[in-house]
Formats: C-alpha cells, sequence, structure tokens
C-alpha cells in the first residue's frame, strides 16, 4: 500500500465491498491475518449494535433506513481512520456501492484508501447463500442482481488482484 502509519509501516485503509455471500469476510481476513499490524472493521457490526429502533435496509428503503446506513458508514470510516492513526492497517468490510461508496472513500481522513470490490456471479453468490448458516437482509432477494459493484457508477472500484500486488509489493 502506498502511505505510511504513524509507526511507519507502509499501509492505508482497505474498504472490501460485495454484495451479501461475495466473499468479504474471508478476502478482508487472510490479509489482516498477515500484518503485523491490522484491524478487520466489519460495518455490519455496527448495524447489530443498534438494539432497538433499527431501520433495516430493503429494496425501497425509507429516509430513516438510509439516515442508519450512513451512520454506519461514518462509524466504519472513523473506526478505520483511529486504527490507522494508531499503527495498524484497517481493512473495512462492508456492503458500499454506487454513490455511497464514493461518499464512504471520502469519509476516511487517512489516505489514499484503497477500495477493493468483490464481483463475483449469480450462480456463485447464489451457491454461497446456500451453504452459509445466516440470513442477512432477506427482504433483499433480488440484490446481487441490482447491488452489483458495476453498478451506480463506482469509478473508485478496483479488483481483488490489486489489492493482493498492492501487499506484495509492500512486502505485507
Amino acid at each position: 500500500m502506498t502511505g505510511t502509519g504513524p509507526a511507519g509501516e507502509p499501509h492505508g485503509v482497505v474498504p472490501i465491498t460485495g454484495v451479501s455471500a461475495a466473499g468479504k469476510s474471508s478476502v478482508a481476513q487472510a490479509p489482516a491475518e498477515r500484518l503485523p499490524r491490522a484491524a478487520h472493521v466489519r460495518g455490519d457490526a455496527f448495524r447489530r449494535m443498534v438494539v432497538s429502533g433499527r431501520a433495516e435496509m430493503t429494496p425501497d428503503p425509507s429516509d430513516e433506513a438510509v439516515r442508519r446506513l450512513r451512520l454506519r458508514y461514518l462509524i466504519a470510516a472513523n473506526t478505520a481512520d483511529l486504527y490507522y492513526d494508531a499503527g495498524f492497517a484497517p481493512i473495512v468490510q462492508d456492503i458500499i456501492f454506487g454513490p455511497d461508496l464514493e461518499r464512504f472513500t471520502k469519509l476516511i481522513v487517512s489516505r489514499p484508501p484503497h477500495v477493493a470490490g468483490l464481483a463475483p456471479g449469480p450462480a456463485t453468490v447464489a451457491r454461497r447463500e446456500r451453504a452459509r448458516n445466516k440470513v442477512e437482509y432477506s427482504e433483499m432477494d433480488d440484490c446481487p442482481a441490482r447491488c452489483h459493484p458495476s453498478e451506480g457508477g463506482a469509478e473508485t472500484r478496483t479488483v481483488t488482484r490489486h489489492l493482493a500486488a498492492d501487499f506484495a509489493r509492500n512486502g505485507e
């Protein structure tokens, strides 16, 4: 990664996005375990922290659901920056697409962010969903088709192999 943390290690904030069952958890956890100082920031953990008054995302979200989603993104970006400032390589995992992805990268103060967009095909996502023990966003069954990282003009998106190349180039 380009950029140097306060402790002098080369790294940066790495947001990883993709639809549910795209492999974000696995892709984020693998480099976090290999780096000497890394934090795996799971955006969905911030959603689950809301005990009452939660407004879930649906295919036609309410204004309140969108406000809660943006709050979750703000908390994730701030958490990533705090870890970065403490000398960790933060890897943020969440479902972020289109204009929200651009807004999210602007929320991150630590520069530059290195965005990885996971884009498995619908058959792969369906197979992975069937193999999972959890049900997330059950009302958004059509999300893999609608929420593909290529939708919504996410110009900042890169592919996972670029992320791996950045890690390799910097000896991470």
